[in-house]
């Protein structure tokens, strides 16, 4: 399994607008074929702050994740929301194990 945890920290006035990006963004996601996971999570102490939780079963699905209309859209939406360059950190998923 390949997981991004990506961190976001969104202009307080673009909060609502940010989490209906995110909404679209998700929905797209979850519908690819090698998407195990995509959730968007807002912090309760920092509303300005999100992470962003993306599971695939391969590197691959990862990247093809970048290309899919959806997420382009969310890129280019978002841009100028943020207070500072979204920062995403790779990890191997464990468990549960995934056969790719």
């Amino acid at each position: 399994m390949y997981v991004t945890i990506v961190h976001v920290s969104v202009k307080p006035e673009h909060v609502v607008a940010f989490k209906e990006a995110c909404r679209l963004n998700h929905e797209g996601s979850v519908r690819e074929s090698g998407n195990l996971r995509f959730d968007i999570l807002q912090s309760e102490e920092e509303p300005t702050q999100f992470v962003l939780y993306e599971a695939y079963k391969t590197q691959q699905d990862a990247m093809a994740h970048k290309e899919t209309q959806h997420y382009l859209d969310w890129r280019e939406t978002v841009a100028e929301w943020m207070t500072e360059p979204r920062h995403g950190v790779v990890y191997h998923g464990l468990h549960p194990a995934v056969n790719s």
